[in-house]
Formats: structure tokens, C-alpha cells, sequence
């Protein structure tokens, strides 16, 4: 168990979200000399969005590709990477910790893909800031005439 991990059930961050931004493509392209670029394309809602971008590397380009998508640009605060598992078919986990309005979102994404793992835990940042806009927030001003 990491101090994350602790922080996130202090929280209330660990539960299970509504899925308001799915990833249903993934194609990014990176390399020496090359501008890394990445194109999306994300399930939002009923509607399906592709969009494309340039980044100073190809989880930035995965990134920026995302919030063109969605049309959101939380500030990235915090981005890790570990190995989950060992061997031929490692698992990686990236983490990733988002604020927007002074509110901070940690998402998590694992996949044998870095890159995806780091996508999908950006997507997983932006479901649980959707769903804490979507929350209400128990107080309920009422005025009558």
C-alpha cells in the first residue's frame, strides 16, 4: 500500500465511477527526431470524438489529444509510472493527479502499454472529476413567493 493509496481512501476517491469519458482509440507515434503526436477517440456520452495532437513526449501528446476530445484541460499536478508485475508480459501503472478549481482527482491505468496505462489513468482523473461536478452537495437553498 502506497501513501497514495491511503490518501485516496481518506478521501473517498476509491469507489467506482460513472464512465462519462471512455477511450475507444488509442493511436500514438513517437520517436528520435520525430514530433510525438497521438490521436484519440473518446465515447462521450452517445457521441463518439476523435481528436488529434502534438506533445513534448507521447504521454503530453496522449494528453493533449485527450483534452481536445473532451474539451477539458485540468492541470497536471502529479504523473508516476511503476511496474506492477515482472517479466515478458509486464503490467505497468501509471498514476496521475489532476486539479481543476483548486480540487484534486487521482486517476489510476494499467495496461501492458505504458503509454495506455498512462492515457487510461488521465480518462479515470477526468470520470471522477465529472462525477464529483455531478454530486450534489447536500445543501439546498429554497425561496418561496
Amino acid at each position: 500500500m502506497f501513501d497514495e493509496d491511503i490518501a485516496a481512501i481518506i478521501n473517498d476517491e476509491i469507489h467506482v465511477v460513472e464512465k462519462v469519458y471512455e477511450m475507444a482509440y488509442l493511436h500514438v507515434a513517437c520517436g528520435t527526431g520525430t514530433l510525438p503526436t497521438a490521436s484519440v477517440r473518446m465515447k462521450i456520452g452517445d457521441q463518439m470524438v476523435q481528436a488529434a495532437a502534438c506533445g513534448d513526449g507521447p504521454v503530453d501528446a496522449a494528453y493533449e489529444a485527450i483534452r481536445e476530445a473532451t474539451g477539458l484541460a485540468p492541470k497536471v499536478e502529479s504523473y508516476s509510472i511503476r511496474a506492477v508485475t515482472g517479466g515478458k508480459d509486464a503490467l505497468g501503472e501509471a498514476t496521475v493527479r489532476i486539479t481543476e478549481n483548486g480540487r484534486v482527482f487521482t486517476g489510476r491505468g494499467v495496461s501492458t502499454d505504458i503509454i495506455e496505462a498512462s492515457a487510461k489513468a488521465y480518462v479515470d482523473a477526468m470520470n471522477r472529476m465529472a462525477a464529483a461536478k455531478a454530486k450534489p452537495t447536500g445543501y439546498e437553498i429554497k425561496a418561496e413567493l
